[in-house]
């Protein structure tokens, strides 16, 4: 029988308010017998983490991450060389728009900033308002350097469009290597 609105025969005083979860679960534990009582507490045992396991978890999660962490140690290099080859990508389209509303694209002189400012100079009849970045400014490469623009281009007909790499020099191998539109 489910006893908690106080009603006759169960051991409490009708209060006629519903007691709080936690205060009747403990009173209804302690009217239990002591048998069912350790019987609880020996559940609850069951229930409950040892120091020694817990231990055991930590250890193991140790382990796993002297194994994990080397592996994902170069990988900020990765990451700045491959957001330089999606601003890029992201700066061929926009440069693309650019042809297509003006008739050509930028000039050298020009440069990037044509992409978020008006060119003072040259022909430049449909510039859309706002440019053609959501940037104020033209980017630079994930390593702080500007990107390096060419039109007409030396590899490409149209225009060429690189970063200098990790090193800031032409040339270089793996990090310091030049990203590029060409390769």
């Amino acid at each position: 029988m489910r006893c908690d609105r106080g009603e006759r025969g169960c051991g409490m005083r009708p209060y006629g308010k519903r007691l709080a979860g936690s205060l009747r679960e403990g009173l209804a534990f302690l009217r239990a017998g002591p048998a069912r009582r350790r019987r609880s507490l020996a559940f609850r045992r069951l229930q409950a983490f040892t120091l020694l396991e817990l231990m055991i978890v930590i250890v193991i999660l140790g382990i796993l991450a002297a194994f994990v962490v080397p592996k994902l140690a170069g990988r900020p290099e990765d990451a700045r060389v491959a957001k330089a080859r999606i601003e890029i990508a992201g700066m061929e389209t926009a440069l693309e728009m650019y042809s297509l509303d003006n008739g050509s694209y930028p000039t050298t002189e020009q440069g990037l900033r044509a992409l978020v400012e008006r060119p003072e100079t040259g022909d430049v009849p449909n510039w859309k308002a706002g440019g053609y970045l959501n940037k104020k400014k033209p980017p630079v490469d994930p390593w702080g350097n500007p990107y390096i623009y060419l039109s007409p281009g030396v590899h490409n007909e149209d225009l060429d469009l690189s970063s200098l790499g990790k090193g800031g020099q032409e040339g270089g191998e793996g990090y310091e290597a030049d990203i590029t539109n060409w390769e």
